[in-house]
Order: C-alpha cells, then structure tokens, then sequence
C-alpha cells in the first residue's frame, strides 16, 4: 500500500505551488488589507495629528519648495508630485485632502495656504486643480523644522525611489489642534479641533505636573473649538469624550433678534455647527416650515458674505414668537447637531482610543524623543566641525614647521603621512580637546601631546593661506569657541531632563505666541439647551400607545373639549387597524420607561413622544426608540417629575418562569439613548418579561400561572436588589409545563385575617343576609378599599373574586387555588390566560385563537341598581367559573385585557386586530388597557359550581 499513489491528493512538486486553505487565506489577506487601511491611509498618527496623505502632502511641498514667502504653485504641480513620488492613490483623493487643509471652516489652524477657489461653507467644491494655487501656510514650518536633523525616521517610498518620514517631527499637538476623521475596516475616528493656545498651554501644566488629573486638565482646555464658532453646550459630552475618547457633543448656531418693520422679529444666525452645510441648513429650515414642523417661519435667506460672515436671516410671523420657534429649529433641523467624538488614533502602531490625557502623554513623549534626536545630531555635527577646527589650530599654533614639512615633502600623501604620524604638543587646546573629543584631557598642561586624524590632515592640507593671517587664526578660534559652547550646552540637554524640558517648554510657547488665536466656540451652560423644557410648556398630555407599536400625545384640553357627556373621551379610539393598549394622563415633563420583551428598558419625555390629534395613528415607536430585530414594547410606566419621590418608590419585574425582582428606582435614574438591559433571564431557558410594575414597600405582589394556582406575598419578600442583570427570585414555584401569565400589585390593607375572612361572611355583595360581624365604620373602610380580581381560562370561562379571597403567604410557593375545576369535567376550563384586579366601569375585551373578539362591560351586579339585569356576581376564589365567552369547538381565549374606552370602533377594524393579535401568538398584555371594537354577543352566566 505504502508504493500507491493517492489520486485524490498527488505529490506537491517541490518549488511550483503549495495546497492553502482558502479560508484561512482569506482571513489573514483580509486582516493584512484591514490593518492596512489602518495604519497606512484612515488613521492619524497621535504623535503629529496627520494621515499618510496630508503628511505626504506638506512633505512633497516642502521638499518642492513650495513654502510661505514663496510663490504660489499650482495645486495640480503639488499633487502630481505627491501622486508621483509618495501616494499611489487617485488624485481627487489627493485635492480633496489639499483643499481641506486649505478651509478655514473645516481645519482650526489651515496648514496649506491657498489662492483661488476652494469650496465654501455651503459647501460647494473647490475649482479643478489647473485653476487654484498653494503654498506652505507659515505654521505648517512647525510641522517640518528639523525634519533634517535626524529627529525622525524615514521608509522607503511605495517603488523604493526615494526616502518618507513615517511622523513629521511637529512642535504643536495638531491631533487636537485641527481634529481628525476617517473611517477605517470596522472602526473610525473623529477627533473634534482644539484652540492652538489652550492645548499648548494644557501641554504646559502636564509638563509642570504630570500627575494632573483629566479634570484639572479640563480647566485649561474646557472643550472643543470648532471653526464655525458654534456654542457648545453643556460639558456633559466634552468631559464623556476626553475622559473615555468617546462623548457626543452637542453644538448650536449663533444667533441674535433683530426687530423689523411692524415689530416684526427676524432670527439672525451668525455661526452653524461643525461640518453642516450652511445651504443644507437653510434648506431643512425652509422645508421645515412648509410641512408646519415649524410655525411661525415668514421667509428665509441666505444674506452670508466673505467678508460679513455667516447671516441666515429668519423672518417671522406677526404672531410668532421667536423663543418658540427657534426651539422648533432646534429640533427639527441641523441648527442643533451633535458631534460624535470618537477620538481613535495610531498609538505605538496600534488604533487606540485615547483621552485627552493621553494624547498631550504621547505629544509629550515624542516632543521629548525629537528633542532627544535633534540634540545628538546637533552635537555630533558641532563636534564634527570643532574636530576639523582642533586640526586646523594644531597647524596655525605650530604654523612654521608644518610649513616646513609640507615644503620637505615629496608629494601630498608623504605630507598626510608625516603630518599623521607627528605628535603636536597640546598647549592651550586642552579644554577644547575635553570637550570636542569627549575625552577626558590626559596631562595636556604638562606636556601632553595630539596626533591629528585623517580628516583634520585633510583639512590641513586644503587650507588657504588667507587664513593664515592672523584675523583668520582668530576667526578659526572664535568659532572653536563657539562650537565648544555649543557642544557644552547639547551636552547639558541630554544630561539632564529638566533642562531638555525646559526646552521643550520655549518652544511650545514661542508657537503659542506666534500663532495662538482666541476662542470662537462658546462654550454656554447646559441648561441652555440640553433639554429644551425650558422652552416647552408645562401641559398636561394624554400618551396612547397602540398595540401595533404607535405612539402619541395629545393635549389633554383637546378632549374636554370634545367631551361628550362630560366624560372627554370621545374620539380616544384608533380607527385604523390598530387597538390601545395603554392610555394614560401625565406632563410633558415627566419621564416615561418603555420595556420591552427582551428585558431592555429604554426613557424618553414625554416631550419628545410625537404629537398627534385624537383621530391620528401616531408614530411607531421603532422610529422612536433603537429597537433590535423582534424586540416590541410589552410595559410602558409613567414616572413622577421629580425624580426625588423616585426614592419611596420600587419597580418589580415578572417572568414567565415565576421569577421576580425588585429594584429600587436608582437604576433607572440614568438611561442611556440606546437603553440598557433591565431584567436579565436564565441562559437558555427561554424565559421572558411578562409584567412590570411600580409599587410601595407596603404594597404587596400578586402572580397567577396558567395552571389555576395564584400566590400573593409581600413586596418586601422580594429582596431589593442593585442589580439590574440579574435574574432575581423565586416568585413562584410551577409544576412542569405550566408558567405565570399575570403580575399585579395589590394594596396590603391593614386588616387581620379574621377581620377578612368576619367581612367576607357579609361583604355588601353577598347575596345573604347575615347579621354583621364588624362594626359599621370598619366595615365601610373594608368595603371602600376593596379590590376585585378577574380570572380568565381559556375554554372561556372566568370569574371575579374579592381580593380579600387571597390571603398573604410566603414567596416561592405554589400558591392558593385561583379558579377551581368541576370534579364532573376537570377538562372544562382550561389552562388560564389571565388574571388581574378590574374595577367597576371598565370593559373587557377576549380574543381567541381563530381571531374572535368580544368585548363586554365590567359592572358589578351588587353596584348596579336593582331593576338592572346581569352583570358580574362576586364569587368564591376556589368557584369554577361562569361561562364569558363561549367559544367554538377547538377555539380558546388567547389574550385579556381592560379596556378604559367606551366608544364603539368599526367592525372592520375587529378582524384586523384579532388576526394581529394572533399573528403575535395572542401575546396581550392583561395588565394595560386595550382598546377594541365591541362585540353584540350575548354573553350567558352560569352557575356558580361551587
């Protein structure tokens, strides 16, 4: 077997080709092609604040010597010699990055001088290449000083031609002074520009103390300072970004009011926010108020010049008052933007995300490394050029017999070698020797000797005879002298940190003062825009949330007055192919949480809810709120106002798997805009949210499965917990199969159990008439505080108990009996869908599996006036139940829900809603009211079988 070939996989031949896994080639060709778009084009470097192109392009221009004070080039000669010789990329990509450095709205300190056409703020592009001109702005020389003294390192170019600095040796931190922005594979930068003299001066402190904590840093540069000179409000997001690298920040046009004829108002905008176009923003105002997102708005124009600046001029209405509708502007167009920080950069040749800290750390560092560089170049040239001088001492201290011997040789290189092997007496060129040779000086005042090199023979030899004269002696040791300073100094700098900090520190100031211009962003207080309730009036507002996942708000006042009958609820209900199933009255300045099935919690205003009539649909709440794939709102909680009556409150959650968890309301204090994980569940078990709810310590937590069992405990059962991952408690303890279908929160009453059961014997509802256990005063109090649970099953069968009927046991039971089961038929009522505490007044609306609806009044018959038939009778808490809904052979009850709504909708509408209702799986969350149409079944009571 050992002598066969394998057909399959025959012999490499050697040196031809080699068997590669194509996934594990795609992969590593991928990462190489990621790590370079990068490293090599997307990302700036921390240490000069450049990418590959811009750094190419002020190195092809200075090398070109296209420098200030020079003239003009045009840009097409500078980016085909860029093209040419350093960046094998396209040339648009290479003018747009010229031209944006040419932009004094886009770069805070321009590093290319320009002539000519290059865009606008509209922005509208630059002229082609041929028609504009550029040259080396002047600060742009701070970028490139000393790019010849060794200070950086060089690579080859992409054909091996020629030699590229891989960092420019720059003297201000331009990663911070002008920003950054790319997009690299799977990350991106965007680096918000700074003012040149606040950075350096940041530079300065961290020098002094590098301890500094960012806080403190912070006091020195208190933010962003954007070309366009917007405000910036609040340092909420500043502080975000350079504690962590990541914040958004939040800017907003200048503008002032100007009175016109007729006590007209006008808004004059005199700056826009970092990188919106000004024609764009004139536009979405414009569009804005032709849709009415905006009122108020008479005209718009566009009054902007080079040499008065920006001015948007608004035009308002005789009526419109201009703090209304510059906060509509605010809302609804860029005048308000965010910046999103996103301050990554190449750190060591890696991305990194980087603080403000960290980034003046790596500036500093690198100063202090170039600084370092330039030093030992300086003092090996100056020690380079005092050698020479050495030798050229030597011969004019002792000018007679080199003469002679240069005129006793036979030819030059008999000269080289006599002069070589000759030892010169020292003299008085001990100290320099010390100090230029960097030996130290053998007993040169007592008859020491000097042998010259090759180099300083040679300088000898090439020596002319006017410097023979003695102004040419003196100039020889005038500069010997000199160089030996300077050797001393640079001597001096490498030794010693401080000193070469303190070098540092000059020059970093003398670029502050040379170029160092005053802040044009404002930075104004957070209040002044952060939330724009000071600008909304306090109003009280109907919030409707649809089962379809729409919501709105309406003004309250719009329903008393379309009240009819006093009750203002007339035109409440949805008319499309939706339901309500939440409605509820609170102020546009509360908060609202929305959880959802998969245990995230998400907090808006109600101010920022949309606003819609009575009769429109509202918005989904997809487009309000980041929500992932499958994942719906189940539970919507309004909050108090003030967030310090949040501390006498808890939040509880319910799963389907009887867990349960209390919080205190401080996890929820802060709620990011993309929302946070509220309740966690056991891994792979396919648990889920089924109800939260707001309740008291004294209040008390009531859970009913589908099994017919209900468990009442009290709310200071359930542990309070911090955490807001975890999966909490044991609620309830269910048989195999069965879940829990319902959470409520029921008030724990102060009576004992034998007062409950004393007025359970004679409750007003009872049908007997037993003589009173209680006295009248307690019995009236038990009967005010009552509550009344409705259960549901789904063979259509339900009934309602008195609260009192549940006695409070322990948590992690199975709980008490909810629904009992005839012995005759055990199979009667079916697994439960729903049990909850109703009120007299309200409605209920059933849906069953095959898309039925049936919606019935609640009315208590002991409440309703003797000569009324039906009605609901209050049974016992183990009863069977009483036929509700009677439903088709192989046909049950899937959802349950109150309904607060009176007015009878389309009979359309009902099958739209009972098939969405299916379509969802009969998921209806039996704690909210609902909205549906109303049925004209006759619902048949039955006799209680207990």
């Amino acid at each position: 077997m050992s002598d066969e070939i394998d057909t399959l996989n025959p012999p490499v031949p050697s040196g031809e080709f080699a068997r590669v896994d194509i996934v594990d080639e795609m992969k590593t060709s991928y990462l190489d092609y990621a790590m370079s778009v990068i490293v090599a084009r997307a990302l700036p470097d921390v240490r000069d604040g450049l990418k590959p192109v811009h750094r190419r392009i002020l190195f092809a221009s200075n090398e070109g010597g296209f420098v200030a004070g020079r003239p003009y080039r045009k840009s097409a000669k500078i980016v085909g010699d860029v093209m040419g010789n350093y960046h094998p990329h396209g040339d648009s990509a290479i003018y747009d990055a010229l031209a944006r450095m040419v932009q004094p709205w886009s770069l805070r300190v321009p590093l290319i001088d320009g002539q000519g056409n290059f865009g606008s703020m509209d922005p509208d592009p630059p002229a082609s290449m041929r028609y504009t001109e550029a040259r080396l702005a002047r600060v742009a020389n701070s970028l490139l000083d000393d790019l010849d003294k060794d200070t950086v390192d060089f690579a080859d170019n992409y054909d091996g031609s020629r030699r590229e600095p891989t960092v420019l040796p720059a003297r201000f931190p331009n990663l911070l002074v002008n920003g950054a922005g790319g997009i690299a594979v799977g990350m991106a930068t965007n680096i918000p520009p700074h003012n040149l003299g606040e950075v350096i001066d940041g530079c300065l402190a961290l020098i002094d103390d590098p301890l500094m904590a960012p806080e403190d840093l912070m006091a020195i540069i208190p933010g962003p300072d954007f070309p366009t000179a917007p405000l910036i409000l609040g340092q909420s997001g500043v502080k975000a970004a350079y504690m962590t690298g990541r914040g958004s920040i939040l800017m907003r046009a200048r503008h002032t009011i100007e009175k016109g004829r007729g006590d007209r108002e006008s808004i004059v905008f005199t700056s826009i926010p970092y990188q919106v176009g000004k024609s764009g923003l004139v536009e979405k105002i414009a569009d804005a108020a032709k849709e009415k997102r905006i009122e108020g708005i008479a005209d718009i124009r566009d009054e902007s010049s080079n040499r008065g600046g920006v001015r948007v001029v608004v035009d308002l209405k005789r009526d419109a008052t201009a703090d209304v509708v510059l906060n509509q502007i605010w809302r609804h167009t860029p005048a308000q933007a965010s910046f999103p920080a996103n301050m990554l950069a190449i750190r060591g040749g890696r991305p990194e995300t980087l603080g403000l800290k960290d980034i003046l750390q790596a500036f500093i560092a690198f100063r202090e490394e170039v600084i370092t560089r330039r030093t030992k170049f300086e003092l090996n040239k100056a020690r380079e050029r005092a050698h020479i001088l050495l030798g050229l001492v030597v011969a004019v201290s002792n000018l007679d017999e080199v003469v002679a011997m240069i005129r006793g040789s036979s030819n030059p290189a008999d000269a080289r070698a006599k002069l070589l092997a000759k030892e010169w007496p020292i003299g008085d060129i001990a100290q320099y020797i010390a100090l230029v040779e960097a030996i130290e000086p053998s007993d040169a005042e007592h008859g020491g000797t000097y042998r010259l090199s090759e180099r300083q023979v040679r300088a000898i030899l090439e020596l002319r005879l006017h410097r023979l004269t003695a102004l040419g002696r003196d100039e020889i040791g005038d500069e010997l002298k000199e160089l030996a300073t300077a050797i001393e100094e640079y001597l001096s700098i490498l030794g010693d940190r401080a000193k070469l900090y303190e070098v540092m520190r000059a020059e970093l100031r003398e670029i502050r003062d040379l170029y160092a211009t005053p802040r044009l962003s404002e930075i104004a207080p957070a209040w002044d825009g952060i939330d724009d309730e000071d600008l909304i009036e306090r109003e009280e507002m109907v919030v409707t949330v649809t089962h379809g996942g729409y919501i709105k708000r309406t003004p309250l006042d719009t329903f008393r007055a379309q009240a009819r009958g006093g009750k203002g609820r007339s035109g409440m209900a949805t008319k499309d192919e939706d339901a309500v199933v939440e409605l509820f009255v609170t102020s546009t300045h509360n908060p609202v949480l929305f959880f959802t099935n998969t245990g995230r919690v998400y907090r808006l205003k109600v101010w920022k809810l949309p606003e819609g009539g009575p009769q429109t649909k509202g918005r989904p709440m997809v487009n309000i709120l980041p929500l992932g794939d499958e994942e719906r709102v189940t539970n919507v909680l309004p909050l108090p106002e003030d967030e310090t009556e949040w501390a006498k409150l808890n939040i509880v959650f319910a799963t389907e798997q009887g867990m349960v968890r209390r919080n205190s309301m401080d996890a929820f204090t802060n709620v990011p805009t993309a929302g946070k994980y509220a309740m966690g569940f056991v891994e792979g078990s396919g648990d889920r949210l089924i109800g939260v709810e707001l309740l008291t310590e004294t209040q008390e937590i009531f859970l009913a499965s589908d099994g017919g069992k209900a468990i009442r405990f009290s709310a200071t059962d359930a542990r309070e917990t911090k955490s807001r991952t975890g999966i909490g408690v044991r609620g309830m303890k269910l048989r195999d199969g069965q879940k829990v279908v319902s959470m409520a929160v029921l008030d724990e009453g102060e009576w004992s159990t034998e007062q409950r059961d004393a007025y359970l014997r004679t409750a007003p509802w009872k049908d007997n008439e037993a003589e009173a256990a209680l006295d009248p005063d307690t019995l009236t109090r038990m009967a005010d505080g009552e509550e009344f649970v409705l259960t549901i099953t789904a063979n259509g069968y339900g009934k309602i108990s008195s609260s009192y009927e549940y006695r409070t046991i322990g948590r992690g039971g199975q709980g008490l009996t909810n629904i009992g089961t005839p012995d005759s038929n055990p199979d009667r009522n079916g697994p439960v869908v729903a049990s909850f505490p109703v009120r007299h007044g309200a409605q209920l609306m059933l849906v069953t599996d095959q898309a039925k609806l049936i919606r019935m009044p609640i009315q208590l018959r002991h409440l309703l006036p003797a000569e009324h038939p039906g009605g609901f009778r209050i049974i016992g808490r183990g009863s069977a139940g009483v036929r509700i809904f009677n439903v088709a052979a192989g046909e049950h009850v899937v959802g349950a829900a109150l309904i607060d709504e009176t007015e009878e909708p389309e009979n359309e509408a009902e099958e739209m809603i009972a098939e969405e209702i299916v379509d969802h799986g009969g998921s209806l969350n039996p704690t909210v009211p609902y909205t549906t149409p109303q049925s004209d079944d006759d619902i048949a009571d039955e006799p209680d079988s207990d």
